[in-house]
């Protein structure tokens, strides 16, 4: 990981350099220069509060939603290359100073890396532009053919960026931590499509720069504002149903689905499962590490947990060092069970290295509790629940470690 995110730093660096020339800079792009910083200071200022709720509570696996590429952007379209670097860094760290004024570390090694990322798309952005635009850097041409040409040069010079930037970013995801399946990898990534539209604001920007009045610019820091209300929205919305330590569904949310999908078995004729399971003996993990180390731990189970069943389920953070999933469509009990089994058998798996330590949590076991719907004396969610919670505590008594069936 240390050596991925070193090699990103040096190609970002070793880019920026090789494009820095490219195109020679005059008084008016610096002037142009100057009114963008002052733009993209007053948006990350009016902004930082959200953008701090935005970044504490935003999943570990996916990749940030980056709002500041309005001015970047402008910046890669409208300025020479070495401004539009200069554009990147000046925003990564204006927002590094802002957003976390008293919580930033020494190293800012996250914001470095993330900026690195950055530089990598902006920098084959600007081949990309300086290769295929009638006149780079600048708006597209006026004629109605030429200036289509140059649309389409644009918008595919942005879309390489936000893939460039987007892959470095869940590829140091996926190497962070344990293996993770593409589901989880890419979970919540419809939100990207909030960052294209942060792109198609910076041409807007670059359009207003080269032929507008400056102060017209005003209406994107109001634009980018209200975009940051709608992305906040978004992010309450989602907490509602997410538990913010585990990632999964909040007991509320997890229940509101296991009624849908019951109502959906007795009206239908399906079936559906539910599991219910407990980490064995993990209060000895809160006790001698600490419950922000426990949260870590809850947190790779919960992706084991995730990664074993099918996208259809829904796994649930049941309270404390318990989780919830509900199946819907299980053919038999025979399969939940299996499935259950197969669970039980991922979780010893789990290895959760200790930030600043030279120790490894590992050999973790989880017990289970299985029932199924429909079945004799079970009417709703709560006579399920109490079933696969009987079953569960069979599974402890027994010796933990194992999972039991609600009607064994």
């Amino acid at each position: 990981m240390r050596l991925y995110v070193l090699l990103v730093n040096v190609v970002a660096v070793a880019a920026s350099v090789s494009t820095a020339w490219l195109v020679p800079v005059d008084r008016t792009d610096l002037v142009r220069f100057g009114v963008l910083t002052v733009c993209a200071a007053v948006a990350i200022e009016a902004t930082r509060r959200i953008e701090r709720q935005r970044e504490y509570n935003r999943a570990p696996t996916v990749a940030y939603v980056d709002t500041k590429a309005v001015w970047s952007i402008a910046a890669v379209i409208a300025l020479p290359p070495v401004l539009a670097t200069a554009m990147v860094v000046v925003t990564y760290a204006v927002a590094w100073w802002r957003i976390w004024p008293r919580e930033r570390p020494v190293l800012p090694h996250r914001w470095i890396f993330s900026a690195a990322t950055v530089l990598c798309g902006t920098q084959a952005a600007v081949v990309v532009l300086a290769l295929g635009m009638h006149h780079y850097p600048g708006i597209p041409s006026a004629g109605f053919l030429p200036g289509l040409a140059d649309l389409v040069i644009i918008v595919f010079a942005a879309a390489l960026r936000w893939a460039i930037n987007t892959a470095l970013v869940m590829a140091a995801i996926a190497l962070s931590g344990a293996p993770r399946t593409l589901s989880e990898l890419f979970s919540g990534f419809g939100d990207q499509l909030l960052e294209a539209g942060a792109i198609g604001l910076g041409l807007v920007t670059a359009a207003l720069l080269l032929l507008a009045n400056p102060l017209v610019l005003v209406g994107v820091v109001l634009a980018l504002v209200a975009l940051h209300r709608g992305l906040l929205l978004t992010q309450f919305q989602r907490d509602a149903r997410t538990d913010l330590t585990t990632g999964l569904a909040t007991k509320r949310w997890w229940r509101t689905i296991a009624e849908q999908y019951l109502d959906r078995a007795r009206t239908g004729g399906g079936t559906v499962g539910v599991l219910l399971l407990d980490l064995d003996h993990f209060k000895a993990i809160n006790d001698t590490y600490g419950h922000p180390i426990g949260d870590l731990v809850l947190r790779e189970i919960a992706i084991a947990v995730r990664g074993e069943v099918r996208e259809q389920d829904v796994c649930g953070r049941w309270g404390g060092e318990e989780f919830a999933v509900v199946l819907p469509n299980v053919p038999t009990e025979e399969h939940l069970g299996q499935l259950a089994d197969r669970i039980r058998s991922r979780v010893p798996l789990v290895s959760v290295a200790l930030p600043d330590r030279d120790t490894v949590i590992s050999d973790l076991t989880v017990s289970i509790g299985c029932a199924l719907y429909p079945a004799e004396h079970l009417t709703g969610i709560d006579d399920v629940l109490v079933a696969s919670d009987t079953a569960l505590y069979r599974a402890k008594q027994a010796g933990r470690n194992r999972v039991e069936l609600a009607t064994r």
